[in-house]
């Protein structure tokens, strides 16, 4: 009898033992993996809301991972080119929500300005809505030039019926949103109309600057498609 007994003992100290192992082990290998650590994509200074982001913004932060949180960005491809919803602290991890390759508000330092007709010599027909253009003077006595070193954001295009110029039935901001190409290109051969007023996000540096070079008629605009526009972005990404 002593003997059995002895033997329920052993055996129950042993699955306790047994237990308590595991247990510990369960409880190391919770340890390592809230120890164990990723780096994440941050800012390596403070960016207002609107900036477009480039590699030289980007940086790298170590944290651990039982910290990483749905949507942070894990590769530096992810962010550049983008432009910021909302402030970003100096070293805080981005979050995809906080960024968005369509922006057509202005930033925070911008206005939209519906450029004067008179102020125009000529418009690429293929310009759009999210559009990127550069911005060229020309005219008699004046000496032509590039204006402003970086690409400028288009607001909208309109018709002369005050209607955005695009293919009602393929919508180009649909289909750059959703990175679709081919459709991009058809609904900017099959737009609804010719650009007769266009509107562009300025700072007020640069509205003055055309205003001043342009309003005594002896200078006008050439407003040029710009390699930095979505629809080429996206061409050289799916080339690479």
């Amino acid at each position: 009898m002593n003997k059995k007994r002895n033997l329920v003992v052993s055996l129950t100290a042993a699955a306790m033992a047994a237990a308590l192992v595991y247990g510990v082990y369960e409880l190391q290998l919770r340890q390592i993996d809230l120890q164990e650590t990723v780096r994440v994509v941050v800012p390596v200074r403070f960016i207002s809301a609107g900036e477009r982001l480039t590699e030289k913004d980007l940086g790298w932060k170590t944290v651990a991972k039982a910290s990483v949180e749905p949507g942070m960005l894990r590769s530096l491809d992810q962010a550049a080119g983008l432009e910021t919803a909302i402030p970003i602290g100096e070293g805080e991890p981005i979050l995809d929500w906080k960024l968005d390759r369509f922006r057509l508000l202005p930033k925070r330092d911008e206005s939209t300005f519906q450029i004067p007709k008179a102020y125009v010599l000529s418009i690429s027909s293929g310009i759009r809505a999210g559009d990127r253009v550069l911005l060229y003077v020309s005219g008699e006595g004046t000496v032509s030039a590039r204006l402003f070193d970086a690409p400028i954001t288009v607001a909208s295009v309109k018709t002369s019926a005050n209607l955005e110029i695009d293919d009602p039935q393929n919508s180009n901001l649909l289909s750059m949103a959703s990175g679709n190409r081919e459709r991009m290109y058809a609904s900017r051969r099959d737009a609804n109309g010719t650009i007769d007023a266009v509107n562009l996000n300025l700072t007020e540096e640069q509205w003055l600057r055309i205003d001043g070079l342009c309003k005594n008629g002896k200078a006008r605009l050439v407003v040029a498609f710009s390699s930095e526009s979505p629809i080429s972005e996206r061409t050289e990404m799916n080339r690479s």
